[in-house]
């Protein structure tokens, strides 16, 4: 029974479940530290867990202690118990714990659920809500003892725009045990389709991660049983049937497990092949598309094709974005469009720390959030949207994932960013893509994606972000960002119909491009740093914030530092003159030199950036040149894109280019 997905008494929406690692900084998506008090600091458990994470437990007595407050993870009976010590209390009012009433209510066939509550020992259950505003109701509550069960019917009466539901455990003066829980569908709610699903994994070179996240999926018996096939679609040079993890992660999909091997396509060439594949297969009625990248909890792959199968309409469903190494954080929660600048970015507070303020304090979690896209770490997409709209923009690398959900509301499917699905992704705080030879996949495919799904007439005040960052971009001495992009401005003119062919060498071109331009160079050891003269190398890391020049003195400066750079002579640019880090090279401190080396996001090496008055003119009179052309066109270049969407995206076309056109 606790394994399965329906039971004598109804379909289990969603478990209550714990990590089988135990990992103190997972433990706040699951347990909710807040409300224990009164920890013993003399209590061995507290004494040591708290000297772990760094914390003064000082000389015995009694007083609260936050992060000391999972005394002892020995509390944790498995997958699906704990025990609560005598006198105490817990709360399961935690993203992976408690239940997002709201969306359930707005998006799927029911009006209300059911908690399952499986207790050992005295002690009291009570259940909570929360509304829109944070604001948190006691529901319910019984005292139990012995071996009890006890359910709880809920309606959603009171969840239009938010709220949760949970409950706590206390605890008389003997341990009180959690068996397990369970949310379920009120008895007689059948779900739209009892939909099963194929997980597509798009890898490159990540053999370890990729192995450990097919063993995570595998080990997880509820999760397998809701999977006819589990796709990776290699495009590597390392081959993940060669990883020493491999045969433990066959083994543990149950013969579930194919492996297809193919060119470099990037994000949307690796995730289109699993559409293909699994709308070819016909046996699944959802497809979850998986970075290759990441840990996830295995009942967030339950929750998103259960959510899905009660869903009043198909809908792509999908999973928010936690920090790998930092894993109490959360970084993308609900994401959406700036129409005007048409710029992607969150709804919601950016690397939110569940180890700070967990959902009972976080008062912004508890509304309801309607998203424009979701992340292709995790999405799970009906294959019906498949077949009506295509499979992804054929744009290599970024871009394909918002594009596509803009698409499938255009068509009537909705994206929903379901609470409580979830993976651990490898971190961007130590990334910057904006920089290296990506950043011509971003300019051209948000290009291109604002030509298809732009709402404002030509693009709005696209053309004008575009043109501040270039400026930024030259002022920075970072030309090659500019090249790329004003490369990208020029494959837009040259149509989507090159889009196909341009997957297959457009990497290669981007990265020839680098060589040009000496802060294209990543100098990552002392070895790779040239000769330089004897002279000192100045560090510049002030520690002080400013955040820059404003209003009438940013005019001034800008005008003053254009002039500069257009006009006068460099000095010095046959060596570094400056050393910058990565948060001290801002926009408005890095144009003060003209020769510096600026260390790069993730601190493993530094580029070398030298002025050259002749190429900012150049491409600032370029820069202003493109951007203003497109804007000019844009409507004959909306025409022409909208018009090739259909093709280009369409299974025939794609099957072409995979190959797959027998």
């Amino acid at each position: 029974m606790t394994d399965s997905t329906t039971d004598e008494h109804g379909t289990i929406l969603q478990r209550v479940v714990f990590p089988v690692h135990g990992d103190p900084q997972a433990l706040p998506l699951y347990l909710d530290a807040e409300t224990w008090s009164g920890v013993d600091r003399s209590d061995e458990g507290v004494e040591v867990l708290a000297r772990a994470r760094g914390l003064d437990v000082g000389d015995g007595g009694r007083r609260p202690l936050r992060l000391s407050s999972y005394t002892g993870l020995t509390l944790l009976d498995g997958r699906r118990g704990l025990t609560v010590p005598g006198g105490r209390s817990i709360s399961l009012a935690t993203y992976f714990s408690a239940f997002p009433a709201s969306y359930w209510n707005t998006w799927t066939t029911l009006d209300g659920v059911v908690l399952r509550v499986s207790t050992r020992g005295p002690g009291r259950v009570i259940v909570f809500r929360s509304n829109a505003r944070g604001v948190v109701q006691q529901v319910d509550g019984v005292e139990v003892s012995g071996e009890a069960t006890t359910e709880f019917e809920l309606p959603f009466s009171s969840f239009i725009d938010g709220g949760w539901l949970w409950f706590d455990l206390v605890a008389g003066d003997d341990p009180f045990s959690l068996v397990e829980a369970d949310w379920l569908a009120p008895r007689g709610a059948a779900p739209r389709v009892p939909g099963t699903a194929t997980v597509s994994i798009t890898t490159l070179n990540r053999g370890d991660y990729c192995t450990r996240l097919l063993r995570e999926i595998g080990d997880d018996a509820a999760a397998v049983a809701l999977l006819d096939r589990v796709l990776v679609v290699d495009q590597g040079s390392e081959r993940i049937v060669e990883n020493a993890g491999f045969a433990a992660a066959e083994q543990s999909l149950g013969g579930r497990l194919q492996v297809i091997e193919q060119a470099n396509l990037g994000g949307s060439g690796g995730f289109s092949r699993g559409m293909l594949e699994t709308v070819r297969d016909g046996r699944s009625d959802y497809i979850l598309l998986l970075d290759d990248d990441v840990e996830i909890e295995p009942e967030s792959v339950r929750r998103a094709v259960t959510f899905a199968n009660y869903c009043n309409r198909p809908t792509i469903v999908g999973g928010h974005m936690l920090d790998m190494y930092d894993k109490s954080k959360l970084h993308a929660y609900a994401e959406g469009i700036r129409w005007s600048p048409f710029m992607w970015g969150p709804f919601t507070p950016d690397r939110h720390d569940f180890t700070d303020s967990n959902l009972r304090q976080t008062k912004w979690m508890h509304r309801r959030f309607d998203v424009d896209y979701n992340g292709w770490w995790m999405s799970l997409i009906p294959v019906e949207t498949i077949r009506t709209i295509g499979l992804s923009l054929p744009v290599f690398i970024k871009w394909d994932d918002a594009e596509y959900s803009l698409r499938a509301r255009e068509h009537g499917y909705a994206t929903v960013s379901l609470p409580g699905a979830a993976v651990w992704h490898v971190s961007w705080v130590d990334k910057d893509d904006s920089h290296d030879w990506q950043a011509f996949f971003h300019a051209r495919n948000r290009l291109v994606a604002a030509l298809l799904h732009s709402p404002m007439k030509r693009g709005g005040k696209l053309w004008r972000a575009n043109l501040a960052s270039d400026v930024k971009n030259l002022l920075t001495m970072d030309y090659y960002t500019v090249a790329m992009k004003h490369e990208a401005i020029r494959s837009v003119f040259d149509g989507p119909e090159q889009l196909h062919t341009d997957m297959v060498d457009r990497l290669a071109r981007v990265r020839a491009l680098g060589a040009d331009f000496t802060e294209a160079k990543v100098m990552r050891v002392a070895e790779d740093l040239p000769r330089f003269p004897a002279r000192e190398i100045r560090s510049v890391a002030t520690g002080m914030v400013d955040p820059g020049p404003t209003g009438v003195a940013f005019v001034r400066w800008m005008l003053r530092t254009i002039w500069r750079h257009a006009v006068r002579q460099p000095v010095g640019t046959d060596a570094p003159r400056a050393h910058l880090s990565y948060q001290d090279a801002r926009w408005f401190q890095v144009p003060e030199h003209d020769s510096l080396l600026i260390t790069n996001a993730e601190g493993s090496g530094v580029t070398w950036h030298v002025r050259d008055r002749r190429r900012f003119r150049r491409m600032l009179i370029d820069s202003i040149r493109l951007n203003l052309r497109y804007r000019r066109q844009w409507d004959a270049l909306r025409r022409r894109y909208r018009a090739a969407l259909p093709d280009i995206t369409s299974l025939e076309t794609w099957a072409r280019s995979l190959g797959r056109d027998e």
